[in-house]
């Protein structure tokens, strides 16, 4: 009897096979995120899912199977689309009317001026290509290492392009976290509690930093800057938006008449998550849902960004240089001052 080799198992089962590697890594880096010692430096499970992703993709990756890659890469594109969409259900309407416009303003101001400031700093005076010095800035301008995740398709960003930025983010996101708090006690800030809490949730990077700074004061400055920074990450939507719009116009004078008829890159993702705010404002998803709904998503933001990680390499991330950082400590300067100066104009 003449033997015969076994099937090769189908692409999309050998895909699967990835995408369940992933999530059980990241049910692993969400229990190591809820550890105290790492909760109190404030970091959240993206930022520890995209350190222990790249700790594996370089040291103990070896050689995977095909399908796992491809596993990882789609868990990286197209699971990280949905979780940004389904990131809507932490903003709502009302969260935004709850601090006025002087809290609208201030975040409106903060999220333009440093993504102004991190494009053409970054590009011109750094030297960083476009990719790196728009991410850093969206790290630093709206909600972190979820902006940076939200950017990275729309900008068609390679991996470890992301994880420079995401690395900016906990430096200096951090470091916000210790220096807030002792700036108040000192006396320097000079701030009633509605404006501080402006003030930290306008300039620190992540919810989770903003909420470690602010509840190192009082629970009155955390509530407000909670919501300031939920006011930031809803510009998430107009920005990709506008970002769309700016890269089509960008191709067309680049590429001439076959890029003149190239569709405008709508983010979808970005709309789904403009349509999820509204359901969250509607208060129509019961307490429970949404709760579970807001957990299931956080997951598998922190998939998306472990499989970037996983995807990234230490190579790639030196070539980058100390530049990403000079351009990652100007940008918090600007935040620290120039923030300090919008809130005292606006308040």
């Amino acid at each position: 009897m003449t033997a015969h080799a076994a099937p090769l198992p189908p692409a999309w089962r050998d895909k699967l096979t990835g995408i369940l590697f992933v999530a059980l890594f990241a049910a692993a880096v969400v229990q190591l995120a809820d550890l105290p010692a790492i909760k109190q430096l404030g970091f959240s499970p993206l930022v520890v899912g995209i350190v222990c992703g790249m700790l594996f993709g370089n040291f103990l990756r070896g050689d995977m199977p095909a399908g796992f890659n491809a596993g990882v890469h789609f868990t990286a594109r197209r699971v990280l689309r949905v979780a940004v969409a389904l990131y809507g259900l932490n903003v709502s309407l009302q969260q935004i009317a709850a601090v006025g416009m002087p809290g609208l303003v201030v975040s409106t101001t903060i999220v333009v001026g440093t993504l102004v400031i991190g494009t053409v700093v970054g590009q011109r005076l750094l030297g960083l290509d476009r990719d790196t010095a728009m991410l850093t800035a969206a790290g630093s301008a709206i909600c972190g290492a979820a902006a940076v995740l939200a950017f990275e398709p729309t900008l068609r960003a390679q991996p470890h392009k992301s994880a420079v930025a995401v690395a900016t983010v906990v430096l200096f996101g951090t470091l916000s976290m210790f220096l807030y708090p002792i700036f108040y006690r000192a006396g320097w800030l000079g701030l009633d509690t509605q404006a501080l809490g402006i003030y930290i949730g306008g300039t620190i990077h992540e919810v989770a930093q903003v909420v470690g700074a602010a509840s190192n004061i009082d629970p009155a400055t955390t509530e407000v800057a909670t919501i300031v920074k939920m006011t930031r990450v809803a510009l998430l939507v107009p920005v990709l938006l506008v970002l769309g719009m700016w890269l089509r116009q960008r191709q067309r004078k680049e590429g001439g008449a076959q890029a003149a008829s190239a569709k405008l890159p709508i983010p979808w993702f970005a709309i789904g998550f403009l349509v999820f705010a509204i359901i969250n404002s509607l208060n129509i998803i019961p307490a429970d849902v949404l709760t579970a709904v807001r957990r299931l998503d956080v997951f598998a933001l922190t998939m998306a960004m472990t499989a970037l990680g996983m995807e990234t390499r230490f190579a790639s991330i030196r070539q980058a240089g100390p530049r990403v950082m000079v351009l990652g400590l100007i940008l918090y300067a600007w935040l620290l001052i120039g923030g300090y100066a919008v809130v005292k104009l606006a308040v």
